[in-house]
């Protein structure tokens, strides 16, 4: 066997006999620099990779749940162009609170579809009224947020498939105790606020102001402020999650190693996703969005009709089937750049 049948060295580095003394040890010195910067590569990887392998062991602390369909929830839509994360937020009330509500089981106060392009330059992230009234499988009309209750993630993602006409690649529930967290981990966040309040003791005042953990918390709760109740509050979730995905996507929050792995640690206790959002399919997703910057970040709102009341009494928000047709045939044919330019602030 001869040295080269494992590596085949360009032709002008053979030794041969009659090559000049210098010249071999200015190669071997070369391979020796070159075998150094093997090893650093090598150990940087083994570091690089240690690191990951701590972020991989924090997002695993989270709640992992099986996606499914039951019989009365009918087919599952047909493929479209583009993917699709439904984001759920769930706000512990006390006992006190759910029985003043009438609440009862785990609602989403926070439900968003994200809609991501093929081309992934863009993200958009349209939001439900809670009290969206729609057909929940197996269990007739009721508000879109009682599907949670009903039949957890899984039912929560039928109602929504069949709702909006295209399939639901992967669900995100987060506790809202997990948003006060996250925010402090970021070392804050700036968000839109819409008029001056006040609540909890907390002031806030309109324009952009910068909210700790709490204060962000606080702020994504309030609705009987508003003239338009839940409408606003619905505004004021996507205002804390723009001020949330500028941050992570900022050069300190993705540049700061430690940052990022105290994000994770900091979230993942308080979060719930379907088993096939894993660590490896974050990462490729992250990848693959990494030109998206915060002005590539676009929110809406489903359309709906008025508030409203049911025949028992229940106070509502009518849906509007006919606009909802045209965001379907966006979402399906991944035309939602063209759909948010004409229908933002719409609704």
């Amino acid at each position: 066997m001869t040295r080269n049948d494992d590596v085949d060295l360009p032709a002008d580095w053979e030794d041969d006999a009659s090559e000049e003394p210098g010249r071999r040890r200015g190669r071997r010195v070369a391979l020796i620099a070159l075998g150094l910067v093997a090893v650093l590569v090598i150990g940087v990887g083994i570091v690089v990779g240690s690191y990951l392998q701590g972020l991989r062991s924090s997002y695993e602390k989270r709640t992992v749940v099986q996606i499914t369909r039951s019989a009365s929830d009918g087919e599952r839509p047909e493929d479209g162009t583009g993917e699709n994360i439904l984001l759920l937020g769930s706000d512990k009330r006390s006992e006190e609170d759910a029985v003043a509500e009438g609440v009862t089981g785990q609602r989403s106060d926070v439900m968003m579809l994200v809609h991501i392009p093929e081309d992934h330059e863009s993200v958009y992230v349209t939001s439900f009224p809670r009290d969206l009234y729609i057909d929940i499988p197996g269990h007739g009309k009721d508000r879109i947020n009682a599907a949670l209750a009903f039949g957890g993630p899984s039912l929560a993602v039928a109602t929504v498939e069949d709702y909006t006409g295209v399939p639901i690649d992967h669900v995100a529930l987060i506790d809202f105790e997990g948003i006060e967290g996250l925010v402090d981990t970021l070392g804050g966040i700036d968000v839109q606020v819409p008029m001056d309040f006040e609540a909890d003791g907390m002031q806030f005042t309109a324009g952009t102001q910068s909210m700790d953990g709490q204060e962000a918390l606080v702020f994504v709760r309030q609705r009987k402020q508003f003239a338009d109740g839940d409408f606003q509050r619905n505004r004021n979730q996507q205002a804390v999650l723009a001020g949330i995905a500028d941050k992570l996507i900022s050069a300190d929050t993705l540049t700061d190693p430690r940052r990022l792995a105290d994000t994770i640690e900091s979230v993942s206790p308080f979060l719930t996703t379907d088993e096939d959002l894993t660590a490896g399919q974050m990462s490729k997703l992250g990848l693959s969005l990494r030109s998206v910057r915060g002005d590539d970040l676009h929110f809406l709102s489903v359309p709906h009709g008025g508030p409203t009341t049911t025949s028992g009494g229940a106070s509502v928000v009518a849906t509007d089937e006919e606009a909802m047709d045209v965001l379907r045939e966006a979402l399906r044919t991944d035309d939602m750049g063209s759909y948010y330019a004409q229908y933002a602030g719409a609704y």
